[in-house]
């Protein structure tokens, strides 16, 4: 039986996927791919913009801070701005402002002007709206296969360093750092603004009512609102999972901002580190669709705990690498164990809370990640500075990992000893 063209997918299906949102998956890596090729321009040139102004390494490494941290907190308000009025105005703000934040940092002469355009024009007006904001977008075209949707989606962050570093690499030792950037950055609105125009289509979730629907959802729910998530109140659940993407954030951050600077330190040519960021982000980039299968069958949670109980391993493999060949190995590792860790988050979120809380909650824990990632690359140049070895900060990523690990093994047995008293309480017919 032919289906009527006026019929939607969900009229149809009972699902609200539709090939259009798979048109969404593939427009938002792409946006994503491009503009965080952005972040990566810092890490690579961290040596060459230090020399030319004699700064300590901890002075870039905060400018990579402080884009991410900007990132973070415009993207909870890039998301209020979706909720409300979906995606088609964030994203063209973004499309603009990343171009603009690269071009500002390459004419940069100061540490208030180089921290300032960083944070302001790429991170908050820039990056905040090619993180969380397009992650949570995705989750309203898709019911069935949310965890693959989004798995891709966050991929484009790592096919950004996979793509980027070698090249930009190569273009810092031939042009200069601020030629790089200038460049890149118009490069971004040239691509970026296409981009942006397919997000004027709304989402399912918009079509449906958006911000009105929600709040009658909300309105008909009254009452349940205080129901229990993994056996604790919504907010106590909500602050261990922002404390969790904390500390996973900062020991993530700490070899991917320093292994070119590392590698340097070692002996090595600056092209062999750049493309160990590249293989170790391509990897990423590979695990991430391969933990968004398996979340899809076994849940956010217990995919969330082996990527990191990898990422644990490979951060300590770290410490011990010095050779070329070893360092190759461990980047492969390291790369396939963390990549699935960041899009778990956004997952665990739909699948523990209501679809009416996705966009504040998807951005508040992007913020603490992002943060994380922030004082994770700077803490590495701080003790650099203080150490002149990697090997100390290597060891403070282990360390915060650890305290990652303890609240994830937490939840995640919160969350089967819910399931078996749930399954306790199931009724016999007499």
């Amino acid at each position: 039986m032919r289906v009527p063209k006026y019929m939607s997918q969900t009229e149809t299906t009972g699902s609200i996927e539709s090939r259009y949102g798979w048109i969404v998956v593939i427009i938002s890596t792409l946006m994503i791919t491009v503009a965080f090729g952005a972040t990566y321009l810092v890490v690579v040139g961290l040596k060459p913009i230090a020399a030319e102004f004699d700064w300590p390494r901890q002075i870039p490494s905060a400018g990579y801070a402080a884009a991410l941290l900007g990132s973070g907190i415009g993207g909870i308000l890039m998301g209020l701005w979706s909720d409300r009025r979906g995606m088609a105005g964030p994203a063209l703000t973004g499309a603009i402002f990343v171009g603009v934040g690269l071009i500002a940092v390459s004419y940069s002469n100061s540490i208030v002007t180089f921290l300032g355009a960083q944070f302001l024009f790429l991170g908050l007006l820039g990056n905040g709206t090619m993180f969380s904001p397009l992650l949570t977008n995705v989750t309203h075209w898709f019911d069935r296969r949310m965890g693959i949707a989004v798995a891709v989606v966050s991929s484009g962050q790592s096919l950004a360093g996979a793509v980027w570093p070698p090249l930009f690499g190569y273009l810092i030792e031939q042009y200069g750092w601020r030629e790089t950037m200038f460049g890149y950055g118009l490069f971004c609105m040239a691509t970026l603004l296409p981009l942006s125009m397919f997000m004027r289509r709304p989402s399912p979730r918009m079509a449906r009512g958006g911000a009105a629907a929600d709040k009658a959802t909300r309105a008909a729910q009254v009452g349940k609102v205080q129901d229990l998530v993994l056996g604790l109140k919504p907010n106590a659940t909500f602050t261990l999972l922002c404390l969790a993407i904390l500390g996973c954030c900062v020991a993530m951050s700490m070899p991917m901002v320093h292994i070119v600077a590392y590698c340097s330190d070692l002996g090595f040519a600056t092209a062999r580190g750049t493309e160990m960021l590249s293989i170790l982000l391509f990897c990423a980039f590979l695990s991430r669709i391969g933990y968004g299968w398996l979340a899809d069958r076994i849940g956010g949670l217990k995919a969330l705990l082996l990527g990191s109980s990898l990422q644990l391993l490979g951060l300590a493999c770290f410490m011990y690498a010095d050779t070329l060949e070893s360092l190759y190995v461990v980047s492969i590792f390291y790369g396939l164990g963390y990549g699935g860790i960041v899009p778990m988050y956004a997952l665990i979120i739909r699948q523990l809370f209501p679809a009416s809380q996705a966009g504040w909650r998807i951005g508040v824990i992007f913020l603490f990640g992002t943060t994380g990632m922030a004082a994770g690359g700077y803490l590495g140049g701080f003790i650099f500075d203080l150490t002149a070895t990697y090997v100390l900060a290597f060891l403070t990523g282990v360390i915060f990992n650890l305290f990652n690990l303890i609240l994830v093994v937490f939840m995640v047995w919160r969350h089967r000893d819910k399931n078996r008293h749930d399954t306790n309480l199931v009724t016999i017919p007499a």
